[in-house]
């Protein structure tokens, strides 16, 4: 009966676990809304359309927060949003695999002699008993920090498209490619941000 009783209660733990996932991935779609605009205001069939809004899902909005007449700026806000958490992510997924897959930096993280390999990976290299010393996680948010104000966003007021950070400096070819091609990789970037989110939020 206790075994019984056990069983039953790690398969409804593992449900409510389940659903509270499902629920942040639901939360989080509300950010792949298609691509802006030129218009001020306008409605929701506007956007069925535009990049971004594209098969199997097509336009995806559940909790309706394009819904009605929509403002440019609430437009480029949720847009805004989507790649920046998409960029953050993929970055993360591919330091999972990277960590896990044994490859570490070389040297020392700090003048105590704890190289970068002591450390654990994922979630636990910032928390719990073998994490990063707080100084060194101090280190970490102050260079996010540093990112989020003064680069990772338009400096100049030259970007061609909400997520542009160019700034004027960095290219790549970018004005060499036609408009069909741009779109092409503005939607690839749009789709490895959105697989890189769940990606990452199963790896944790």
């Amino acid at each position: 009966h206790i075994v019984v009783r056990y069983i039953m209660s790690q398969i409804h733990f593992r449900t409510n676990m389940k659903s509270a996932i499902i629920a942040t991935i639901i939360g989080s779609a509300a950010a792949f809304a298609p691509a802006p605009v030129a218009k001020t205001t306008t409605s929701l069939n506007a956007f069925e359309d535009e990049l971004g809004a594209q098969p199997p899902l097509g336009f995806f909005d559940p909790f309706g927060m394009l819904s009605g007449d929509v403002t440019q700026e609430r437009f480029d806000r949720l847009r805004y949003v989507e790649i920046k958490h998409g960029r953050i992510c993929q970055l993360a997924f591919l330091g999972q695999v990277v960590t896990r897959g044994g490859l570490h930096l070389p040297g020392d993280i700090d003048y105590s002699g704890d190289s970068f390999d002591s450390f654990p990976n994922g979630v636990a290299a910032l928390f719990g008993p073998d994490s990063i010393p707080t100084d060194g996680k101090l280190q970490i948010v102050f260079f996010i920090g540093f990112l989020e104000l003064f680069v990772m966003k338009d400096v100049t007021g030259e970007n061609d498209f909400v997520g542009d950070f160019r700034n004027g400096l960095l290219d790549f070819g970018w004005d060499n490619f036609d408009e069909e091609t741009k779109l092409s990789k503005r939607a690839i970037e749009l789709n490895n941000g959105r697989a890189a989110q769940m990606g990452i939020l199963g790896l944790m």
